[in-house]
């Protein structure tokens, strides 16, 4: 199955340089997308390449994670409690494209997926992107996205299935055409996880809250003028030459919800103001043995989470329900 190469990034994503795939892919009004139906949307965007649907290139690191004093005055989870807990952490570029570039203008939102081995053997997982917001507001509007971007190549009829969903979806062509610019390293970018969860502590009081991870050392990105004599694996590479001289850290951040926040719609990010409470640190050490294996055997759920912890957006379920599928097709 052919995909289309320029799926994303701001001027490539309203001219796509390959046709429709076939057979061609129609989008319309999608109502309770079933996890399969997701997944075959993605199929059509970007191709089956037997690996995952998105995020499909990327890189494992071991590590470990420490939880901060004041995590405890959010949640009773047992993440926060004790540590440091060994922690396994995959960094990745977007489209479902295994080869893709790093310095690709396609290759944004990046990913950051971490599982984290809690003290009794169960493990615990998060799933993030380095845009704080998602491009719709549920999992039916997008498989529609998808299947829009599938069938609007340059020999589509204007306007194409894209056009006329970006035109009722203004906050999807914000997402889709103002990524950050490609970064000097996975480990200089900020990640957020979009989705909402209820943390409630021992003695019963909930907050609901959306995740942040913020390096240690801030966000750095690669001027303009260098981005395209990028090597295309330079991500990759620079990740291991970093961890080489030694750990690469981030904080791991609790935004409060505030009054009006929505709590089950990811396209509308919160206000900045809103109250961040440290939970913890995760610090990066070095690159995991075993890669291919590691690819095809790692399955990380948002919805994985220990007591004290709840998902609050129902797309965390459907996101749990989808990924299996697409493991259960990896080679």
């Amino acid at each position: 199955m052919k995909a289309n190469s320029h799926l994303l990034g701001a001027a490539a994503l309203l001219s796509l340089s390959m046709g429709p795939l076939a057979p061609p892919a129609v989008a319309q009004s999608s109502e309770h997308a079933t996890p399969q139906q997701l997944v075959d949307a993605l199929y059509q965007a970007f191709g089956n390449h037997h690996v995952r649907a998105v995020h499909a290139k990327g890189i494992v690191l071991d590590g470990h994670f420490m939880p901060a004093p004041e995590a405890r005055s959010l949640s009773k989870a047992s993440v926060f409690v004790g540590g440091p807990f060994p922690a396994t952490i995959r960094f990745s570029d977007f489209t479902g494209l295994p080869n893709i570039a790093d310095n690709s203008p396609n290759a944004s939102p990046r990913g950051l997926a971490i599982k984290i081995q809690l003290a009794d053997g169960s493990t615990t997982d998060i799933v993030n992107h380095s845009f704080n917001g998602f491009p719709v507001a549920n999992s039916d509007e997008f498989r529609d996205l998808m299947l829009a971007l599938a069938a609007s190549g340059p020999e589509a009829a204007k306007p194409t299935a894209l056009d006329k969903f970006l035109e009722g979806h203004p906050v999807a062509k914000t997402f889709l055409t103002t990524q950050k610019p490609p970064p000097v390293s996975y480990a200089t970018l900020a990640y957020y996880g979009v989705n909402a969860f209820k943390l409630t502590d021992a003695a019963g009081k909930s907050h609901f809250v959306r995740y942040r991870f913020i390096p240690k050392g801030g966000e750095q990105f690669v001027p303009a003028a260098e981005v395209q004599a990028k090597a295309a694996d330079y991500l990759q590479e620079e990740i291991r030459a970093r961890l080489a001289k030694g750990p690469a850290e981030f904080e791991w951040f609790a935004q409060i919800s505030g009054k009006g926040d929505k709590i089950n719609d990811p396209s509308i990010a919160w206000p900045e103001e809103r109250q961040l409470v440290k939970l913890g640190t995760l610090t990066v050490e070095h690159v995991a043995q075993n890669q291919s294996a590691l690819e095809k055997s790692l399955l990380f759920l948002p919805s994985n989470v220990p007591a004290g912890i709840d998902p609050a957006d129902p797309m965390i379920q459907i996101r749990s329900a989808a990924y299996p599928v697409s493991f259960g097709n990896r080679q």
